[in-house]
């Protein structure tokens, strides 16, 4: 396992982009409160290929001082469905481990810790089956994602369970973040939640407590 890219590194905001509004990777050494895009080492023969998703001692040389996971979810989804944007407050603040076993996501994180210099920015990430990476998701950063392939099944590793009373829900369109979703002129299936979400700047007056 490897850590290929980190984001939103505490105090740093280099690398902003004026179209996006995302980052682009740093080079400073990863850590717990950073996003960071992971390479796991794959073995293949003639037989297929087996890879290791997760092991505490290699994730934490990659991702010093993750959290313990303690929960497996299995998402399957058909294409055009957008799930997020989703947090979790303390103390039940969710970090996520995030990996496509088929098809293909644009897999997005928001920077929403109060504070923080990269507040509102976000990311985008492609992850599909055929290339396999993992996505360290810290708690303190709003999570979602689009369905990019006919079918779908993601697993995530978090490190609490849902709760429905510390949940918050974002506007995956909300004009002044302004997430690039590649949607190509298609309207995304939403949850009833996703539709209602609120707008950043309503997080703003009432934001989450991360730890």
């Amino acid at each position: 396992m490897k850590c290929l890219a980190t984001y939103f590194e505490a105090g740093n905001c280099n690398g902003v982009s004026t179209s996006t509004a995302s980052l682009q990777a740093t080079a400073s050494s990863p850590s717990a409160h950073a996003v960071c895009l992971l390479q796991p080492t794959v073995h293949e023969d003639a037989r297929g290929q087996f890879l290791e998703l997760y092991n505490p001692n290699t994730l934490a040389a990659c991702v010093p001082n993750m959290p313990p996971l303690v929960q497996d979810n299995l998402v399957h989804s058909t294409q055009g469905v957008l799930r997020g944007m989703h947090l979790q407050c303390a103390p039940a603040a969710q970090g996520k481990l995030v990996h496509v076993l088929a098809g293909t996501i644009y897999d997005v994180v928001v920077d929403v810790r109060a504070g923080s210099p990269s507040f509102g920015q976000w990311q985008g990430f492609e992850l599909c089956a055929s290339q396999p990476r993992l996505l360290w998701v810290p708690p303190g950063f709003a999570h979602g994602y689009l369905v990019l392939s006919p079918q779908c099944t993601v697993l995530y590793k978090v490190s609490a369970p849902w709760s429905p009373a510390h949940e918050r829900t974002l506007a995956w369109n909300d004009a002044s973040v302004g997430i690039a979703w590649p949607l190509q002129g298609r309207t995304p299936l939403l949850s009833p939640k996703d539709q209602h979400a609120q707008a950043l700047s309503a997080y703003q007056e009432n934001p989450c407590v991360h730890s």
